[in-house]
């Protein structure tokens, strides 16, 4: 006898399914995917982004902008800082997938 397959609520699945092609659409961006990469390292300065990842500061601005209207950063101000961090823990997670399957291993 064939083992019971579990049927999803397509509903259920249907909402899954359009979060997660936000979550890829936002990814699916070099610069984004770069500075995601970077601040999976800990919380960033917009300087300190555009000194690590060599992307020059319009662009860098513009694709922040995109990540935190998005809800996918969060900032928090120190004086005339403002800093960056990962605010979605899925991001996170995808994130730490994407890594092991194409980051070199040292």
């Amino acid at each position: 006898m064939p083992a019971r397959r579990t049927v999803i609520d397509p509903h259920v699945l249907r909402q899954a399914a359009g979060q997660a092609v936000g979550a890829l659409r936002v990814l699916a961006n070099r610069e984004r995917l770069l500075l995601l990469c970077q601040l999976s390292q800990g919380e960033m300065c917009v300087g300190d982004l555009e000194a690590a990842l060599d992307i020059r500061q319009p662009t860098l601005s513009q694709q922040l902008g995109v990540l935190r209207s998005e809800g996918v950063v969060a900032t928090t101000r120190e004086g005339k800082r403002v800093y960056y961090s990962i605010a979605d823990p899925k991001v996170m997670q995808i994130l730490e997938v994407l890594y092991r399957v194409y980051c070199p291993k040292d």
